[in-house]
């Protein structure tokens, strides 16, 4: 399956929601301290309803040491800035999605990591800025999931 990898999340819901969503779709995720909230956070916990136990949730203590973890292949970087559609690209099992921190998204020196594949965006409306952090990863998610035909769905 997939790895989703928020990097230094900020709000308590969108990670709660991500919990959700990758319970539901068997995607991993993983969290890149710091956390802008605790994981025992209510806002969390009630965003991500009953859902912890059934989702695979990793936290790191650095960027370095979720590369160490998750040794990818490929890896997506999601960004505004990038011209490619994250619908252009044909993903693969153990294909990692990386989202930045609301509300800057990921910053030059990231996106300049060597681990990084490729970046890509999300199309939107001109004049709008970003999706909703834990909006724009279940878009993303579930679009990897489809091109597999939804493994494990019922």
């Amino acid at each position: 399956m997939f790895a989703l990898l928020f990097y230094s999340p900020r709000i308590a819901p969108n990670t709660g929601n991500a919990i959700r969503m990758v319970s539901g779709t068997g995607a991993a995720l993983h969290l890149v301290e710091p956390l802008g909230f605790d994981l025992s956070e209510p806002k969390l916990r009630r965003a991500g309803l009953d859902y912890h136990d059934l989702a695979s949730v990793t936290v790191h203590a650095s960027l370095e040491a979720a590369w160490a973890a998750l040794m990818p292949a490929r890896v997506y970087a999601f960004t505004a800035h990038a011209t490619r559609s994250f619908t252009d690209v044909g993903y693969r099992s153990g294909d990692v999605l990386m989202f930045g921190p609301e509300p800057t998204g990921l910053d030059a020196q990231t996106l300049a990591d060597p681990h990084i594949t490729d970046t890509v965006r999300i199309p939107m409306l001109a004049g709008r800025r970003s999706m909703n952090l834990s909006n724009a990863a279940a878009v993303a998610v579930y679009e990897a999931w489809r091109q597999h035909g939804f493994p494990g769905a019922v």
